[in-house]
């Protein structure tokens, strides 16, 4: 293609539009990076460095591994985090089994009723019971104080299952007819040819639904009464954002004395916002390179 003809948007990059690019991806950097590091440090930070830095601490001071020594010795807080771990493994995998059924079902031509049950999934997006019709069947089949709660009323999200069927419509035809001819049925087909070559998208699909159990709190603070059976996000909700006294530690707004040290009660806080935060950041650079690659690949390119 040559210059005349080429696109404005395939035009090399001047300086200015290099030094542009550059200034807005640091900003964006800075904007998420900046809050992480307020939290990380404050988190490790005394009341007195805390008082210093009038709230979250933007600059090392006094630095102490108390509040995280308080939350692993608090059998709320460890409680509450192998909830959330449990929950996040056992829903992830249900739902993606349940999606992945779905999808397939749905992204095969001819098959029994899909289209009606395509059209019944597609509705449901936009209108739904709401939420106290929610509470009461949830209740009436006994799910109120029950760990189950936490992950039947979201096990499926249709969104995820429309971007599933879309990928697994675009399976390439030859890849199926060659396993056909070679006498494989569905369920073979669906895991020796449509699986494998869905990689991408399922990573991604089981990173949504993931970072969904793992924040979940809402269902906790409808149907677990219990603090003794709260997943961790509802422990964060509960003693860090309405600011009340975590049961164990002792902390008070003003802080709180651990051995020769004082230890903020914001300090607590965002110690337990920073474990929340762990396994999502410790999981996302291993399904991040499958977004750079995009949902919709085919099976075959070329």
């Amino acid at each position: 293609m040559t210059a005349e003809t080429r696109p404005a948007w395939q035009e090399p990059t001047g300086p200015a539009g290099k030094a542009g690019k550059g200034i807005t991806l640091f900003a964006v950097v800075a904007v998420i990076v900046v809050p992480l590091y307020s939290i990380v440090l404050t988190s490790f930070s005394t009341q007195a460095a805390v008082n210093q830095a009038g709230g979250l601490v933007m600059v090392p001071g006094e630095l102490t591994l108390e509040a995280y020594r308080q939350i692993f010795t608090n059998q709320l807080i460890t409680h509450s985090l192998l909830v959330s771990l449990v929950i996040t493994a056992v829903g992830t995998a249900l739902s993606m089994v349940v999606s992945v059924l779905c999808a397939y079902g749905l992204s095969r031509p001819g098959t029994f009723g899909h289209r009606t049950i395509l059209t019944y999934l597609v509705v449901t997006m936009f209108f739904s019971g709401g939420l106290i019709p929610s509470f009461l069947v949830v209740t009436a089949l006994g799910g109120y104080g029950q760990y189950w709660t936490m992950v039947l009323p979201a096990a499926v999200s249709v969104f995820n299952i429309l971007v599933l069927r879309g990928f697994f419509a675009g399976t390439a035809t030859e890849l199926l007819d060659a396993a056909r001819v070679d006498g494989a049925g569905e369920w073979r087909i669906l895991w020796s040819v449509v699986l494998p070559t869905s990689r991408a998208v399922l990573a991604v699909i089981t990173l949504f639904y993931a970072v969904g159990y793992w924040n979940s709190f809402f269902n906790a603070l409808l149907y677990l009464p219990d603090n003794g059976q709260w997943p961790l996000q509802m422990v964060l909700y509960t003693y860090t954002l309405q600011g009340s006294a975590m049961p164990g530690t002792g902390t008070t707004g003003t802080g709180q004395y651990a051995g020769h040290q004082v230890i903020a009660h914001l300090s607590l806080q965002m110690a337990v916002v920073t474990l929340t935060l762990i396994p999502i950041l410790v999981a996302y650079p291993f399904v991040q390179r499958h977004f750079t690659k995009g949902m919709l690949l085919g099976a075959i390119k070329g």
